[in-house]
């Protein structure tokens, strides 16, 4: 059975409804982010990256990043409002967290190792957060995702 090995909490600003998982050591991605994003499809990887799709333009979401020692168990989809899955390579062992606007950002996911990744991605308040579109006020953390990193077999 596998375990959960490291877990870390990220406030994470979106627009223009994406943000990305991007391989720090960036400098020769062959697609940078957000060449081919597509707003359509939830979990979208490229080589050493991957991009999530929100259903708000431009908020903050709260984000629960997890790295496994194995594949974690499946969450009960009634929980979340969308789920995806990709393969994601790291050279570094550690992953950035991107914005169209902002482009790289300060958070930093620690995998512990360089190789191949699976990350799971699920999202709950997708309903909402799209409700909110015209909203005047700052929308923060009515969209909620957990991430799940895990070595590849």
């Amino acid at each position: 059975m596998a375990d959960p090995v490291q877990e870390q909490l990220f406030d994470v600003f979106v627009d223009n409804y994406a943000f990305a998982f991007v391989e720090s050591w960036d400098a020769e991605l062959p697609v940078e982010f957000p060449d081919g994003f597509d707003a359509d499809v939830f979990v979208n990887a490229f080589p050493g990256r991957v991009d999530v799709s929100s259903a708000g333009d431009t908020h903050t979401v709260a984000m629960t990043v997890q790295v496994w020692d194995g594949a974690p168990p499946g969450e009960d989809d009634s929980a979340w409002d969308a789920h995806g899955e990709a393969r994601f390579e790291s050279e570094s062992g550690d992953v950035a967290i991107w914005t169209p606007s902002l482009g790289r950002t300060d958070d930093l996911v620690e995998l512990g190792g360089k190789g191949s990744w699976r990350v799971r991605v699920y999202c709950a308040g997708r309903a909402v957060v799209a409700a909110q579109r015209e909203s005047e006020e700052p929308v923060a953390g009515v969209e909620r995702y957990l991430v799940q990193f895990f070595r590849a077999d």
